[in-house]
């Protein structure tokens, strides 16, 4: 019954997906032009919002900041569809690809690579770098495919998906904010929302089928891998595009109690959803304060 299930839930999210995506290359103007005086992010979700810092700034610099947070979301956005895609695959390789199962999370990482595109796009035409997360985080990252697996591998999607499912949400009907990031915002939400649903569904699968010797590495392992998450967003070098010292902009930037409620408002929902199916935990309680999902 079970299997049964899961192949008809595959089954409809394969006809959602033939029946609506995007072509990012096709569906965006991207050589529209930027409107001087927009933020790139809505101005409250900027991770030194309301800090001394913060009120030092021109409007000019705070605009510019946005920019540059942009560029750092994006990029880390990017990442994780990257170690998503390879744990996606990492399930197909054990997977009867007959399976409507294995051919859903094919046409997943079909949609992941459009949305890696366009996020690159996006970085590119802002003209940014692509940041991505710092170095000792993106060397971490390389271990995710390999040691990750089961409810945790699902729950780390979701918690990445979730968080930036959320901020875009907002943003996309902010019109203070830039047309093109508005746009990349809808087609993220728009196709993201199946994601969400696959994912959803496999890790509350993969909760029953747990041993229960299994079940502390697994809430050990999606709480270390949240607090990575949370903490890679805003790489603190885009600080200096708005000639501020790094390492006190970074430091009042994790301290500051707005951003601090970014994070927590942007995972209530995912949160929320994992704590009722077990998830959240000791011994990973430590890494979800950290994280700023729980305050």
């Amino acid at each position: 019954m079970r299997v049964a299930d899961r192949e008809k839930t595959a089954e409809r999210l394969l006809k959602s997906s033939a029946e609506k995506f995007y072509d990012p290359e096709v569906d965006i103007d991207w050589s529209a032009p930027l409107v001087d005086g927009l933020f790139y992010i809505p101005e409250q979700r900027i991770s030194l919002y309301g800090t001394p810092l913060y009120d030092s700034l021109t409007h000019e610099q705070r605009i510019e900041l946005s920019k540059h947070e942009l560029a750092s979301i994006a990029s880390v956005g990017l990442w994780f569809e990257l170690l998503l895609m390879q744990m996606l695959v990492k399930v197909v390789y054990n997977t009867d690809p007959t399976t409507r199962h294995a051919q859903y999370a094919l046409t997943e990482v079909a949609d992941e690579c459009r949305h890696s595109t366009m996020f690159a796009r996006l970085v590119e035409r802002i003209g940014c770098p692509a940041y991505g997360p710092v170095k000792h985080t993106h060397r971490l990252g390389k271990l995710l495919p390999v040691i990750g697996y089961g409810p945790a591998m699902y729950g780390s999607i979701l918690v990445a998906e979730e968080i930036l499912d959320r901020l875009q949400r907002e943003a996309m009907n902010d019109e203070t904010v830039q047309p093109i990031v508005r746009m990349v915002n809808r087609i993220h939400v728009l196709e993201e929302a199946r994601h969400v649903r696959f994912a959803r569904e496999e890790l509350l699968r993969g909760m029953d089928d747990l041993r229960g010797f299994e079940k502390p590495y697994q809430k050990w392992l999606i709480g270390f891998v949240s607090m990575m998450i949370t903490r890679a967003i805003i790489n603190p070098e885009v600080y200096a595009a708005v000639g501020l010292d790094v390492r006190e902009a970074h430091r009042q930037a994790l301290a500051n109690p707005r951003f601090q409620e970014t994070i927590r408002w942007s995972g209530e929902r995912i949160m929320s959803f994992l704590q009722e199916a077990g998830l959240v935990g000791k011994p990973g309680m430590r890494s979800w304060r950290r994280s700023f999902l729980i305050g």
